[in-house]
């Protein structure tokens, strides 16, 4: 797509986060589209475009009585919403819709009209990996983890070093589900859960939700709000299974798609002034500096480690606390869009200085799926 030809003029989350109780599921997607309709001063007669994962978008049209010339169901887990800016974008530019609403919301923790859990027996999963007792997120993502630190000297201090450093983050942000210090001997000694991820090295379960309205670039300056420009856009799936990745140490789905958005956007790592990575357990960030190229292989544990991505590094990561400390209701991705937001408008509680350019990188399942999105605060 052209540089800068569409932009962020709504985005908001959830009016609460953590635990809702008393809120279903679809009733937090309509809590997060009025918020982020509030955001840009718009109502849902405005709205011509509609994306969602997790719920139908007929559904949420209808819910929100919008009727809309081009909706999106794409479905590939935690980062589609990713995807849907990615296709919302495209078709704006093809002046399919002028205005389109994207939304996230899970009951994740209270389960108040959530669908339930399960693996299809009839999927290539359920047939070749669930009999072995390959079943959940804490026993998939072990398996690339595992080989990932056997061959390139990766610890458990540094899995560890993760969660700290995102904690000391989630420490600025009021809406952090976890504010207090963690040591790396608190996140090692902190419940086994599957081996090596112990409880704090795993993301939270939680309720709530998040939405954006994006719009051409040319309208956009009649927004109340800053306009967020979409620099640079990829997208990309490798297997519904994790036994079936091409290399344990590295996703093929992540290579694809930050490549093609870093080409699209015409930008250098240099030029990067803050980085969200999908961190459902401890070694994304890990696998996502390396897969992205903000490090060489292997090296993105000395990297963090070094405190790169902490307060006053020189890489900024996942600045809201992440999955890890601030919110993860099931689909992680639309909360790491919505900090990359908040970084080029300048408000986000752990604002980084001078930031220009802002980089959402998600991946969906287990490296099954992978959305980036390059975001520009500068005028076209």
């Amino acid at each position: 797509m052209k540089q800068k030809s569409v932009a962020v003029v709504g985005a908001a989350e959830t009016t609460n986060m953590g635990k809702i109780p008393d809120q279903s599921v679809i009733g937090l997607h309509a809590d997060a589209a009025l918020n982020a309709m509030r955001d840009a001063g718009l109502t849902a007669k405005d709205i011509d475009g509609v994306a969602t994962a997790g719920e139908s978008p007929v559904e949420l049209a209808h819910y929100l009585g919008i009727t809309p010339t081009w909706a999106d169901g794409t479905s590939v887990g935690g980062c589609s919403f990713m995807l849907h800016v990615r296709h919302a974008a495209a078709a704006i530019n093809e002046g399919l819709c002028n205005t389109v609403l994207i939304t996230h919301a899970e009951s994740g923790r209270s389960r108040v009209g959530a669908r339930k859990f399960g693996r299809d027996p009839a999927s290539q999963m359920g047939q070749f990996e669930v009999p072995y007792g390959v079943t959940s997120p804490p026993t998939m993502f072990t398996i690339p983890v595992l080989r990932y630190m056997k061959e390139l000297g990766v610890t458990e201090e540094d899995l560890a070093t993760v969660a700290v450093i995102q904690r000391e983050w989630a420490a600025k942000n009021p809406r952090a589900s976890f504010r207090d210090p963690i040591t790396v001997d608190d996140v090692l000694n902190s419940s086994m859960i599957a081996w090596p991820f112990t409880k704090l090295m795993c993301c939270l379960v939680t309720d709530g939700g998040g939405a954006l309205i994006l719009t051409s670039a040319e309208r956009a300056r009649d927004f109340p709000q800053k306009p967020v420009y979409i620099l640079g856009t990829g997208e990309s799936v490798e297997t519904p299974m994790i036994s079936q990745m091409e290399d344990f140490t590295t996703s093929k789905a992540f290579r694809v798609s930050g490549k093609k958005a870093f080409d699209e956007a015409g930008i250098k790592h240099s030029d990067v002034d803050h980085l969200m990575i999908y961190d459902a357990f401890a070694h994304l960030p890990l696998f996502g500096l390396e897969d992205l190229g903000f490090c060489k292989r292997g090296e993105a544990a000395a990297f963090i480690r070094e405190r790169n991505t902490a307060p006053g590094g020189k890489l900024p990561l996942n600045t809201n606390g992440g999955g890890l400390s601030y919110m993860h209701s099931g689909m992680y991705g639309m909360y790491a869009l919505q900090e990359s937001v908040r970084q080029m408008r300048g408000i986000a509680p752990a604002q980084v200085p001078g930031a220009k350019i802002s980089i959402a990188h998600g991946v969906g399942g287990m490296f099954a799926a992978s959305g980036t999105i390059i975001f520009s605060n500068e005028k076209p």
